[in-house]
């Protein structure tokens, strides 16, 4: 008996939605090396843009006063834009002399703290010694006629330069940017509630929208506000003790605090350089890093948790691979901007419920939901 025609098999549904999964998590994953790579080569205009934004979002909560009050969102704008035009001008100005000294001062600054420091670099120059004469024998042991290529890295001071002149009208294009976003008010907004169509959605929309420019806005300002407060307490703290230019550890302390644990590390330590090489006595040139040590403390440990909140914080982890990744990718001022953009994720994912895992992910402590903390409950063995 002739067997028929064979039926088709149907596929396996599990089969098929695994493919779908894998087929998404590629297009996922095409698409971040994609958008990493635009902004790597685009960023003289992402970097703008960006900072645009931030600038934006921390101003908004001022030009929103004022406009209760009687005053245009362009007067109100244009105002703010003007102050921080004059601000951060001044700021580059007054610091640019020291800091230009600094640098210049640098190899003799250098020989002076190593000759401060001889008695305590004596325990390691045995050690020292005997790296020397293992490098020694390792050339010795060399194929005669064999020439050893090194190629010659371009240092920080190189690498700082090319960003100032990749960037040299960033600063132009931010504030105009951000005088242009300042002044349209609301009109974004109303552009993305009419991108939906049922009412219900135009409110959620809404809703998201205006809490998250809340938040990041209290946010941006407040610790700008803190950071600058910091900044003055460390400028006259060293001019108390007597620090050379405490204008410019001032203003190091107040920009480095943007990035946490990291910044405060690296001030407390050119603090320490410069204390050690200015003083003649050790013991009174660690006063001033210890000073800023303290002052750290406080502002980390009490004044920002108690002002901003622990609502948030993000965990060190997410902090260290943003602050990584963000210098990699736009230098300095990726670094400096890395936590506040990370921030911005954070409460964007926190009220979207797809991207919430995220959010919670970034989170220091375990995300509240519905007004409770969620207990995690682990199962008895």
């Amino acid at each position: 008996m002739a067997n028929g025609p064979a039926e088709p098999v149907a596929p396996d549904a599990a089969q098929t939605a695994s493919d779908i999964k894998l087929i998404r998590a590629l297009l996922i994953g095409i698409f971040a090396l994609l958008a990493i790579y635009a902004l790597y080569f685009g960023r003289d205009f992402f970097l703008p843009v960006v900072l645009a934004c931030l600038l934006t979002l921390m101003l908004t909560p001022i030009v929103r006063f004022l406009r209760r009050h009687g005053i245009p969102e362009p007067v109100s704008a244009t105002f703010l834009v003007l102050i921080s035009v004059i601000i951060v001008g001044t700021a580059g100005y007054l610091l640019s002399g020291p800091v230009i000294k600094l640098i210049d001062d640098a190899p003799a600054i250098g020989n002076q703290l190593t000759e401060r420091l001889a008695k305590l670099r004596e325990p390691f120059e045995k050690m020292m010694n005997i790296t020397h004469q293992v490098e020694q024998v390792a050339e010795s042991a060399q194929e005669p006629g064999v020439q050893r290529v090194v190629i010659a890295q371009p240092g920080i001071i190189s690498h700082a330069a090319a960003d100032l002149i990749s960037m040299s009208a960033t600063p132009a294009i931010t504030f105009v940017l951000s005088l242009f976003l300042l002044a349209s008010g609301t009109l974004f907004y109303q552009k993305i509630v009419q991108s939906f169509t049922r009412l219900s959605e135009k409110k959620r929309a809404m809703r998201i929208v205006y809490d998250i420019e809340r938040e990041i806005s209290h946010y941006l300002l407040t610790i700008t506000l803190i950071n600058v407060g910091l900044g003055t307490v460390i400028g006259l703290g060293m001019w108390a003790i007597g620090m050379p230019t405490p204008f410019v550890w001032g203003a190091t302390a107040a920009l480095l605090n943007f990035l946490p644990y990291i910044g405060a590390a690296m001030n407390i330590a050119l603090v320490a350089v410069i204390a050690i090489v200015s003083f003649d006595s050790l013991l009174y040139a660690m006063l001033a890093p210890l000073f800023v040590v303290c002052c750290n403390i406080i502002e980390g440990q009490f004044v920002t948790p108690m002002i901003v909140g622990r609502r948030l914080e993000i965990n060190a982890v997410s902090i260290f691979v943003a602050v990584a990744f963000w210098s990699w990718l736009w230098g300095l001022i990726g670094a400096l901007i890395a936590v506040p953009l990370l921030v911005v994720i954070k409460v964007f994912c926190d009220h979207l419920d797809g991207l919430r895992h995220v959010g919670n992910f970034l989170a220091a402590e375990q995300t509240v939901e519905n007004g409770s903390e969620e207990e995690e409950r682990v199962p008895a063995k």
